[in-house]
């Protein structure tokens, strides 16, 4: 079973956007899909309970509460984990010990740059990312590419510790679909399908981790 985390420090960085991105991509490729909520707003949660009646449904699982791991299905094949928000480097070491990949989504602002490299410092420093056991990867997300701010906030992020492997556009696209308890990957329009081609390099990373 693939389990990836995803974790900011920095709330309102679209963190529960990816995670229910990466669990409806997983459950339409027909795989059984868990997604743990760990983060107190419960919004992935929301989310899952819309979707509930598409063939593509997703588990969720409460993960605020202690022992959630043991309501894990034994037939499960990927597990996202939606941390809560404004966690800190030090607070996720109670999510890696079984985990196999970190996505940290990043917003290109000054603020979010900011306040996310002490967080990946932090993350460095924790033993099994340190010996390179668990790789971690930024996602740049609501970039502008057309706007020379987010082209510099780019340019900064690729010179973090960690690898800068998907830039996501802004779009309200990502709201509509997820307040309807879906996805981009749940339509086929031109359009959709541009948005679709923003996430093939995070995916690609993804399947060489598991």
């Amino acid at each position: 079973m693939l389990k990836v985390l995803v974790a900011s420090s920095k709330g309102g960085c679209g963190k529960s956007t990816i995670a229910t991105h990466l669990a409806a991509h997983y459950a339409l490729k027909g795989k059984a899909t868990v997604l743990a909520d760990a983060d107190p707003q419960g919004s992935s949660s929301r989310w899952c309970a819309r979707r509930v009646s598409l063939e593509s449904a997703v588990l969720p699982i409460d993960a605020t509460r202690s022992g959630w791991q043991g309501r894990i299905p034994p037939d499960a094949e990927r597990l996202i984990i939606d941390s809560p928000a404004g966690i800190t480097g030090e607070r996720i070491a109670q999510f890696i010990d079984d985990v196999d990949a970190i996505v940290v989504p990043v917003l290109p602002s000054v603020l979010d740059l900011e306040a996310t490299e002490p967080f990946l410092a932090a993350l460095g420093k924790l033993p099994r990312v340190k010996r390179g056991k668990i790789p971690v990867a930024l996602v740049a997300n609501r970039t502008r590419p057309w706007t020379n701010a987010s082209q510099a906030a780019i340019e900064q992020m690729s010179g973090f510790a960690f690898p800068l492997v998907a830039t996501l556009r802004d779009s309200q696209a990502y709201v509509l679909m997820t307040g309807l308890g879906k996805s981009i990957f749940d339509y086929h329009s031109e359009i959709v399908r541009s948005h679709q081609d923003d996430w093939a390099k995070l995916l690609r990373w993804l399947k060489k981790v598991g």
